[in-house]
């Protein structure tokens, strides 16, 4: 989804940092190979995902929401030297292709991934996160950021990804429609919960920082 006119939005990518070629790489496979490719971040977003990464200097990093590993290398530029992001996906067939990429990025070792249930492998993970990155699926969303919460450092940023879920956030809603009714509850839960303060960017499909209280 692009929010703002099409020649406004190249000119936007075009005064950017530019996509790694790695990533690149990675890109043309996941359109060849895997399911909904869409699923990927996408050049111009991972370059944001990365900037604030590197902001941030994470020690520690959780991401909900694997897919091919586009993502996790993005956020994997701005961790500390000694620090490691952990990875979960309930879909182990991707394990080959993330694995081929991680291998080849020079972050193999800060790379931890998790196959399985988000939800019972997250009680299970020791120790705060400075970053997080929810981008699975979308009804579980509220319960991912209650999973977390307690698990964010004081002044830790969680990134909430497609908050605006193709701009459906406005339109009527189909009352079977299960996950733009779970994206509304969570931007509210967002807006209203005490913990954190939020800030919604309108960065292709919805971004939300929030920053833990």
């Amino acid at each position: 989804m692009y929010f703002l006119p099409e020649d406004l939005d190249d000119y936007v990518v075009s005064h950017s940092e530019q996509e790694p070629d790695l990533l690149k790489a990675l890109t043309r496979e996941t359109y060849q190979k895997i399911l909904q490719p869409i699923m990927l971040s996408g050049p111009y977003q991972g370059r944001v995902l990365s900037m604030i990464s590197k902001l941030k200097q994470p020690k520690r990093i959780l991401e909900l929401g694997t897919f091919t590993g586009y993502a996790t290398l993005c956020l994997a530029e701005g961790l500390q030297t000694d620090g490691e992001i952990h990875t979960i996906d309930v879909n182990e067939e991707l394990e080959t292709i993330q694995n081929k990429y991680f291998e080849k990025s020079g972050f193999r070792r800060q790379i931890i991934q998790h196959v399985g249930n988000a939800l019972d492998i997250i009680p299970t993970l020791e120790d705060e996160f400075d970053l997080v990155f929810i981008d699975a699926d979308k009804p579980n969303y509220s319960n991912y950021f209650h999973a977390i919460i307690d698990k964010v450092a004081t002044g830790g940023i969680i990134l909430s990804d497609n908050v605006l879920w193709h701009g459906k956030v406005i339109q009527t809603l189909n009352p079977k429609d299960v996950s733009t009714k779970a994206v509304l509850d969570y931007n509210t839960l967002l807006k209203e919960d005490p913990r954190v303060e939020t800030i919604v960017l309108p960065i292709r499909d919805g971004l939300t920082i929030s920053r833990k209280l």
